[in-house]
């Protein structure tokens, strides 16, 4: 395989697996972690219309969680840093046969302009996008700029209790609900078979002003 990359298959529920390269050298984006598994197999549950609906997802790494939504027919811009930008296009060139809506990659770095993906998306979807504490503040600017009143922010992540890990998570809550309301979605509306206990999916709104 090109660059050392090895293929993760993702089954769906109707139809072919997804296949996502990863790649064995390079940062935590080049790997399908499992937050991003979870949330996947969450959007395939339908408790989230996403037909023609406008998603943008945040630091999508590989790609896993975007690219699931538009086989699901959500028009979908996957979005991470530059260096990111081959393997996603390499995931949705592998898997655009399944693809019932639309699927694109654009950079996007957090705390930057947001302008190019205004008008609010109604998903913005995000699989384990919290272990910087330096990314928090730029990270909660995008959200508040990308948001509107009714744009569901679906946000997945694995609680780790190691190092700072649970401080950096706490911090992030708390800023978060200056903005936000948060409603935990139940482990048993998760997918039946992709569900953890250490595994959070997490509904967020804008707050009515």
């Amino acid at each position: 395989a090109a660059m050392g990359g090895f293929v993760r298959e993702l089954e769906r529920r109707a139809g072919p697996a997804l296949r996502l390269e990863q790649r064995a050298a390079g940062g935590v984006g080049c790997v399908v972690w499992d937050a991003a598994l979870v949330l996947a197999k969450f959007l395939e549950t339908g408790a989230c219309p996403l037909a023609r609906r406008h998603v943008l997802e945040l630091g999508a790494g590989t790609g896993a969680v975007g690219i699931m939504a538009a086989t699901l027919g959500a028009n979908v811009t996957v979005t991470d840093l530059e260096e990111l930008q081959e393997l996603l296009l390499v995931n949705i060139e592998n898997n655009k046969h399944l693809v019932t809506g639309s699927v694109r990659a654009k950079v996007l770095k957090w705390g930057e302009d947001v302008t190019e993906f205004q008008p609010p998306p109604d998903y913005i979807l995000m699989a384990d996008c919290i272990y910087y504490e330096e990314s928090l503040e730029p990270l909660l600017k995008t959200l508040k700029e990308l948001t509107g009143p009714d744009t569901c922010v679906l946000c997945c992540y694995e609680q780790r209790t190691m190092g700072k890990n649970p401080e950096i998570e706490r911090k992030y809550f708390e800023l978060l609900q200056r903005d936000f309301e948060l409603e935990r979605i139940p482990l048993d509306r998760h997918d039946e078979e992709y569900r953890s206990a250490d595994i959070h999916i997490v509904n967020i709104h804008r707050k009515r002003t």
